[in-house]
C-alpha cells in the first residue's frame, strides 16, 4: 500500500479530493491530507501549512497550477516517489523540477487509476 498525501483536500463530499480520500482508504492506502482549511474527511485530519510528513510515496494534487506555485519547493522537499497531477492540476514547472529530482510524474485521475487497478 502507498502512503498518499492529498493536497487540496476538502471536507466537502462533493469535491474530488474528498472522493479520492474515500477511495484511497477503501483500497487500503494510508492517507494524509493537506488543505487550505483544517478539518476532517472520512476520518482523516486535514492539515494546513507545510507539515513535514515522512515517507510519502505519492502526492496527488487537487490544486490549480497557480495555487501550487508557492508549494512547489515544499512538495519536492517531501521527496515522494510519485506526483499525480489530476485533471486541472497540470503544472509543467513542477513536473520539470520533479523529473530533475528523479520523482515520477503522472497526469491522470487518481479515482480512475484506483478503479482500474493502475494505482
Amino acid at each position: 500500500m502507498k502512503k498518499t498525501l492529498v493536497i487540496g483536500a476538502s471536507q466537502n463530499p462533493a469535491r474530488y479530493s474528498f472522493k479520492a480520500i474515500h477511495k484511497l482508504k477503501y483500497y487500503g492506502h494510508e492517507v494524509l491530507a493537506l488543505g487550505l482549511k483544517p478539518g476532517n474527511a472520512e476520518g482523516t485530519t486535514i492539515a494546513t501549512g507545510t507539515p513535514q510528513f515522512k515517507e510519502v510515496n505519492t502526492v496527488t494534487l487537487y490544486l490549480s497550477e497557480k495555487n501550487q506555485a508557492p508549494m512547489e519547493d515544499y512538495i519536492l522537499s517531501l521527496n515522494p516517489k510519485r506526483i499525480i497531477f489530476n485533471p486541472g492540476a497540470e503544472n509543467q514547472s513542477l513536473k520539470t523540477k520533479a523529473d530533475k529530482a528523479g520523482i515520477e510524474t503522472v497526469e491522470a485521475c487518481t479515482l480512475v487509476m484506483l478503479s482500474i487497478g493502475g494505482y
